[in-house]
């Protein structure tokens, strides 16, 4: 029986606006139906909790905790819990350092070491009655053992640690906090130094580190109280400070705040101590119930809920959820959290690849957030790149002479400095291949000299000549402008394309327009000259990420100006470039390999260094991806043939359980653009899994390295899940998009998802026992939908706002929408139950 119309229109408009229903098909008496069931969002992201029965053997197993700003592992020795608290602002060094050439590495995050030792008379923390439970859906760790209960969390209003402890021993001893500082009070090195300080004010203890080289300042404070307890504070020696508490009180609550700054004229011990006195107001409870309103909303932002037979399908989603908890926790602040490390440093100042960002592995902690609908955990990435913009100006200009903004593969956390003119003007002949690698001057070489060689900028030691691994990449920027003009294309708001997307778009656009070695050759067309393909090909000609580059964000460039109305005459300049631009290198360029399947490949020649020209691209980066210009709505069969042979050239063998997808391996998600079920089934799961690389308790790895914490590989397989439930694409960049459901979904798993699409549309949709259910979306900028019809032909009812709008046919269903309108699209006939 059919439901009545205003019982449909209650339901219906519940389901939109809450989104917290999704549709299941049955049959009822001969009909086809449409059947609402409630999606519980603690049962669901619940799934991805950590659960310890024993405590963890190491550090790095310990259950994170974090506020986007500060952070840590929570981990146990046998009578104490223990803490490192890191932060995303804080950094030894800045890019003009001459200490820290990448020999010794630098360091950043580590704010102060803190442990809660219980002084039992027996260990408290061993594998009888221990447990520790991460609760992802409100964000807290509860570890309990003989006697001891806590539950930690870190407040998003301030940067404040609670931990509430409940001792409930026959014998109690008091409590005691300590407080350590991560190296030596004064640590110099060259004109680099670190100074910690250990004091007490009033009933707090309080650790500083100030970080200082000619003109850089840095400086970072940790203060703990007890409020609700008597306490007794000392210092034990010159790197501790004690806090304990007074026998008798049972319940009691450690607060812990932490700051940073970058002026010298901020106070941020006064910052830390308001920090505590504020929470010490606010309470624990309270503190408590507005960080389980925030965590709970974030959850009902977007979701993805999975099954199958096997459990592969429900292990998949329990990591995407994880991801998404970690990314809460670590990506809230002013600057982007590194890749290596995140907040989750246990071991003090050592943490592999020091404090730059390697633009290539955070893309793998950040693609994925757009269609996540999670714009505040993307926004630090954008403000760390929007605050170097004009650093990223200079450069173009006095590194390469080229106009716009140059964004370095690996780049400082304000961007590179500025160089004397002198050694400016050097550099440009050297690096452009104009000068002799041989005659660089005396002056050159001293100014280089003990420059951090993991910079793009400089090349000590690590490359040939002027090349090396990250020295010539330019494709980091535009795939970073054109993640800027994606988020325009989610959000539509076009005050964020004027004053934030299209100064990085036209930036970029114009240094590819006027780099030097970009030149129009004998055959008309323009070609790439002294240039990487991402790291393996140094000195390339034509490289596939850069050619790439330019394909996508020319034309993006163009339809920004004409959108804001602006640029009108650089957008011919850009025409131009883009009709005469060399196309994309591919294998029939290479004689040895006539005859085969056409790819592309990596570069053409001639290369300097990096291996075979003719190889598959990097299969890292697959820049080809990265910019809509292999989708499955282009119009260039030619193209999608040659992108599909070049993702099977990947694998000879065919793909199954047993084939291994790496950490930063982009084939998951080109398989999953490219339609590609199988990729989807096997390669997602055995990418979360790492199946030939340890990975802890927690679900992280330090595949970077000694202490390099990271989830790269669960951001990567987290984008390709999302892509193979939906996806919003043009024909080629800056063309209208279309939503395609389900691409590349394999029939053995079910699946329900929340997701925002380009065009700011909510879409939601189910897929259940080989069949897509129900597709639901809401408009949230009024902006036409266009949508692939995702039951092939077949007709279609589409619902607004719970009531029947039209029948519509077609592969192809495009609809004008309204601001806020809830739409439902079923099949032709579907009752709703």
């Amino acid at each position: 029986m059919r439901i009545s119309k205003i019982k449909a229109a209650i339901i219906l408009l519940v389901l939109l606006s809450t989104n917290r229903f999704a549709f299941a098909s049955s049959q009822q008496k001969g009909k086809e139906s449409v059947k609402i069931e409630t999606i519980d969002y603690y049962s669901l992201i619940s799934k991805a909790d950590l659960v310890y029965n024993i405590p963890p053997k190491r550090a790095q197993d310990g259950q994170p905790v974090g506020n986007g700003r500060m952070g840590s592992l929570v981990w146990t020795n046998p009578q104490a819990l223990e803490f490192q608290i890191n932060r995303i602002d804080v950094f030894s060094i800045n890019a003009d350092t001459r200490t820290f050439d990448g020999t010794p590495r630098d360091y950043c995050g580590g704010s102060a070491m803190i442990d809660i030792d219980f002084q039992s008379n027996e260990a408290v923390f061993t594998d009888d009655k221990f447990n520790q439970h991460l609760s992802c859906y409100d964000g807290t760790v509860e570890t309990a053992g003989k006697g001891i209960k806590t539950k930690t969390f870190v407040w998003n209003d301030e940067d404040v640690m609670a931990v509430k402890v409940i001792d409930s021993r026959i014998f109690q001893t008091p409590a005691v906090v300590n407080l350590h500082a991560l190296r030596a009070l004064i640590v110099q090195r060259g004109k680099h130094k670190a100074i910690s300080k250990m004091e007490i004010v009033g009933d707090k203890i309080v650790l500083t580190q100030e970080f200082t080289e000619n003109q850089y300042f840095c400086k970072s404070a940790v203060a703990i109280s007890i409020p609700d307890n008597k306490t007794r504070a000392w210092i034990s020696k010159d790197t501790e400070l004690k806090l304990s508490t007074i026998t008798g009180i049972r319940n009691y609550t450690v607060l812990i705040s932490s700051a940073a700054t970058f002026d010298r004229n901020t106070d941020v011990v006064a910052q830390t101590i308001n920090q505590l006195d504020h929470a010490k107001s606010k309470g624990y409870d309270k503190m408590l119930a507005s960080n389980k309103e925030w965590w709970h909303s974030f959850w009902k932002q977007s979701y993805i809920q999975l099954h199958s037979p096997d459990g592969e399908a429900d292990y998949v989603s329990k990591n995407y959820a994880y991801y998404l908890y970690l990314m809460g926790s670590a990506s809230r602040g002013d600057y982007m959290v590194k890749f290596n490390g995140m907040l989750w440093n246990t071991d003090g100042d050592t943490r592999a690849w020091g404090g730059s960002y390697w633009g290539a592995n955070q893309s793998c902690l950040y693609n994925a957030l757009l269609t996540a609908n999670k714009f505040e955990l993307i926004n630090p990435m954008f403000k760390t790149y929007t605050r170097m913009y004009d650093a990223c100006a200079l450069s173009a200009r006095q590194q390469w002479g080229s106009k716009g903004i140059y964004i370095a593969e690996t780049i400082g956390f304000s961007g590179d400095p500025a160089m004397p003119d002198s050694i400016a003007s050097e550099m440009r002949e050297l690096l452009l291949v104009n000068k002799p690698w041989s005659q660089r001057s005396q002056a050159y070489n001293d100014y280089a000299g003990g420059r951090n060689r993991w910079l793009s900028r400089w090349n000590n030691g690590i490359g040939k000549e002027a090349f090396g691994p990250v020295t010539h990449i330019f494709s980091r920027g535009a795939k970073l402008a054109y993640s800027y003009w994606m988020n325009y294309e989610f959000t539509q708001d076009k005050v964020w394309l004027e004053k934030s997307a299209y100064p990085m778009v036209k930036g970029i656009a114009e240094f590819y327009r006027n780099f030097p070695n970009l030149k129009k050759a004998a055959d008309g067309k323009y070609h790439l000259y002294h240039v990487n393909d991402n790291e393996p090909i140094w000195d390339g000609h034509n490289t596939v990420e850069e050619i790439s580059s330019m394909m996508g964000i020319l034309p993006v460039a163009i339809k920004a100006s004409e959108i804001l109305n602006v640029d009108a005459d650089l957008r011919p300049l850009w025409k131009e470039l883009l009709q005469n631009l060399s196309p994309l290198p591919m294998s029939s360029e290479f004689p040895e390999l006539k005859g085969k399947p056409v790819t592309f490949v990596k570069s053409l020649l001639p290369v300097q260094e990096g291996g075979e020209a003719s190889a598959l691209p990097d299969l890292n980066t697959m820049p080809i991806w990265c910019f809509d210009l292999a989708t499955l709505e282009s119009k260039d069969r030619e193209m999608m043939k040659i992108a599909n042979n070049t993702f099977d050239g990947y694998f000879p063998n065919g793909i199954d359980e047993r084939t291994i997808a790496g950490t930063l391996t982009m084939l998951p998600i080109v398989g999953a653009m490219l339609g590609r079920s199988d990729a989807v089934k096997y390669l997602i799961p055995n990418q979360m899994k790492a199946l030939t690389k340890p990975v802890f308790e927690n679900r992280m790895d330090c595949m970077e390295g000694v202490q390099a914490m990271t989830a790269e590989r669960l951001g990567r397989s987290s984008e390709a899940l999302q892509n193979a439930l939906c996806q919003s694409i043009p024909s080629k960049p800056g063309e209208p998009t279309i939503i395609r459901i389900f691409p590349a979904w394999p029939k053995e798993w079910d699946a329900e998802f929340k997701l925002l699409c380009r065009g700011n549309f909510l879409v939601s949709a189910a897929f259940k026992e080989g069949e897509i259910n129900y597709v639901g979306l809401k408009s949230q900028s009024g902006s036409e939908c266009r949508i692939r019809n995702p039951w092939g032909d077949k007709s279609i009812d589409i619902y607004l706002d719970a009531k029947k709008l039209q029948t519509v046919g077609g592969n192809l269903i495009t609809f004008k929408t309204k601001l806020n309108g809830q739409y439902l699209l079923v099949r032709k006939g579907f009752t709703i139950l």
